[in-house]
């Protein structure tokens, strides 16, 4: 089975269309989104409707949470703050809805899947060595698969009271999923923070058991451009093109 693995696409219908369109050509047979489909742009409902259309297995991220109430905003820096709000007024009732429905974990005998980690599905974010320990310590499946950095990472734990393994992968790298547990978090579709603005994404192929990322360049003025029509803070319109 090859799967498309995406998260954090945050109303960037630009980037997700030109990833859907790589992972259409890649043969991706399914496609999994590890959540925050919303905030930040300026395209909710439009997102929201492609993933669905494309059949996509979502989970909720903080982003979609906070869209619908479910969380405070009082922890978000201002800019993140004021977009969320901005979705929760503008999102039709069909994508609230469709937020509403979102579980916190989803999974199968071979992965599982959230936002952020294991022990916190909405808000940790795995970037700490004691984070991806907790995170393994609960982890039932193989494989598991994450979001919410907005950038991509393999980890794999070979085995008890082993050290972890961790690859930072780049464009085009092919990562063996191997023995042990693996995590895998494929970037972030919509709004990148490794240096790099081109839209990530990665195909896990379950028969070659391996995971390839991938970055696609999109259409970020057109992005920008609407962040900036819909009165959103300007800086979420410039940090896409600085990959930040």
């Amino acid at each position: 089975m090859r799967i498309a693995l995406v998260s954090d696409v945050h109303a960037n219908l630009a980037a997700l269309e030109a990833v859907l369109a790589e992972a259409d050509r890649a043969g991706a047979e399914q496609l999994w989104c590890m959540g925050d489909m919303v905030g930040y742009g300026a395209e909710p409902d439009a997102v929201i409707a492609r993933l669905r259309e494309a059949g996509a297995q979502c989970v909720m991220g903080n982003h979609d949470a906070a869209a619908l109430g479910k969380i405070s905003i009082d922890d978000f820096n201002a800019n993140a703050a004021a977009a969320a709000r901005w979705t929760a007024e503008t999102i039709s009732p069909e994508t609230r809805d469709y937020l509403e429905a979102l579980p916190l974990t989803l999974g199968d005998d071979f992965a599982t899947r959230c936002h952020g980690t294991l022990a916190n599905p909405i808000w940790e974010y795995l970037v700490t060595y004691p984070a991806a320990l907790g995170h393994f310590a609960l982890q039932t499946t193989p494989c598991s698969v994450v979001g919410h950095t907005h950038v991509p990472l393999f980890i794999r734990k070979p085995g008890e009271g082993e050290e972890l393994d961790i690859v930072r992968p780049g464009d085009g790298d092919v990562v063996e999923l191997g023995a042990g547990l693996v995590c895998i978090n494929p970037g972030g579709v919509g709004q990148p923070r490794d240096g790099d603005p081109r839209a990530c994404w990665a195909l896990l192929d379950t028969a070659a058991g391996h995971v390839t990322f991938h970055r696609v360049p999109y259409d970020i003025a057109t992005t920008q451009r609407l962040i900036t029509e819909a009165g959103l803070p300007p800086q979420l319109a410039a940090r896409l093109a600085l990959g930040r």
